[in-house]
């Protein structure tokens, strides 16, 4: 009987820590820990030992585990699992079309009052059963499971309805037990105004606090409660009554915020104690000054602004300020159709000016920060969760993101089990 698995001969085995941070901020982001030539061993799901190769045989491992299973990383590297902090994968179908829109010359705004964005995937969603929503979005999550991401965070928002909202979040359960990546899920009803109610917003928000929170919480189908606090979305007064029903429930709260314009989100953020604020497009000064010395997570998803043309918010100063910094993808059909985080670290680096150690930072710990799971997750540290992937043959660290077209993952293991 096998007792638990070792990797050796590690070329870099990346992020390591004997003091787990729960994150990292402004400058200390420049920092990555690291062994070469290293050992990791993994035994009942989570990370036990690691070290240097030459300190391996004066390790008990190989003498108290015969039957050990052993994988020889000779010239790769060994990361810690992504952590994806923010992601819309339980959708419908595709949105391509509108990516043609786009190419011609219609703006996110333009498109919705056509009927497209958000509305057009909650008309597929509403049409597509639970059965097929789950099959087409498990697919996905094998997807980023092969790329490299060990824990994802799942958001509602494509019902609008109490009936398909929950269709989603169940559909979310369904995956968080049936994949061995780590799951958080939220509540996003507040994501868009359905077209009966676009001219009697409060009555959608009424809804939400009244009707959708309450079943949600009842089945305890969420972990976080989020709502778009943006220009033609929800208002900052929409946004705190909102997120006082959720946090009463015990949902803790997230805000897409500052995506179009200067919208209030980031300090309403703040003010709720929201675990993270995300886009962060539109940041300045007076946002920042909020965000120093908050626990909330200022969460860049570049694909998004990559995808829409949009301006990149300012990383750099918001890191020289002593900000910490999460990445993640924004996977979904209409303005991030991408789960890949090695794709979102080397935008960091080309967009954002943000070092490779940064950018790692920004994928592990960090993420995993801005979903409540820092603690387990997010570093090769005794005692969390054994979820990490080998390299194939590369000279660094550096060629991680450096190399954004490649496919570097070889293996991957989660819950410290060879996945593929």
């Amino acid at each position: 009987m096998l007792t638990g698995l070792l990797i050796k001969n590690i070329k870099c085995l990346v992020q390591t820590e004997d003091l787990p941070r729960l994150k990292i901020c402004g400058s200390e982001m420049s920092e990555l820990p690291f062994i070469n030539d290293a050992y990791l061993y993994m035994k009942n799901g989570l990370i036990s030992e690691f070290g240097k190769m030459k300190d391996l045989q004066k390790s008990k491992i190989l003498f108290q585990n015969p039957e050990i299973e052993t994988i020889d990383a000779t010239g790769k590297s060994v990361f810690p699992s992504f952590c994806d902090s923010h992601t819309h994968l339980v959708y419908s179908g595709s949105r391509e079309m509108e990516y043609i829109d786009k190419i011609r010359g219609l703006s996110y705004e333009e498109i919705a009052k056509r009927g497209g964005g958000i509305l057009n995937s909650a008309k597929k969603l509403h049409e597509t059963s639970e059965d097929e929503l789950f099959i087409q979005s498990f697919n996905r999550i094998n997807e980023i499971i092969s790329l490299g991401t060990g824990a994802v965070e799942i958001k509602s928002g494509y019902g609008l309805n109490l009936a398909d909202e929950l269709k989603m979040l169940r559909v979310i359960r369904r995956i968080k037990n049936n994949s061995p990546v780590e799951v958080k899920a939220t509540f996003l009803g507040a994501h868009a105004i359905p077209e009966e109610y676009k001219n009697s917003r409060q009555k959608y928000v009424d809804l939400i606090i009244n009707e959708m929170i309450p079943v949600v919480a009842s089945y305890e189908l969420a972990d976080f409660i989020d709502v778009f606090c943006d220009k033609g979305f929800f208002t900052v007064e929409d946004t705190e009554r909102i997120l006082m029903a959720g946090i009463k429930y015990g949902l803790t709260a997230k805000i897409h915020a500052n995506e179009l314009d200067y919208s209030g989100g980031i300090q309403t953020g703040v003010k709720y104690n929201a675990l993270s604020v995300d886009h962060l497009e539109f940041t300045n000064d007076e946002e920042i000054s909020t965000l120093i010395g908050s626990e909330t997570m200022p969460t860049i998803l570049p694909a998004s602004a990559f995808f829409l043309g949009m301006a990149d918010p300012p990383v750099r100063k918001m890191i020289n300020a002593g900000l910490p910094i999460a990445l993640a993808s924004d996977y979904n059909p209409g303005s991030s159709p991408t789960g890949n985080m090695k794709f979102i670290m080397s935008l960091g680096c080309i967009r954002l000016r943000m070092l490779p150690e940064e950018v790692i930072n920004a994928v592990t710990i960090n993420t995993a920060y801005a979903m409540g799971i820092s603690e387990t997750h997010g570093s090769i540290a005794v005692g969390k969760v054994a979820n990490v992937f080998i390299t194939k043959e590369i000279p660094s660290y550096e060629f991680m993101p450096y190399a954004f077209g490649s496919n570097l993952i070889d293996t991957v293991i989660l819950r410290g089990k060879i996945i593929n």
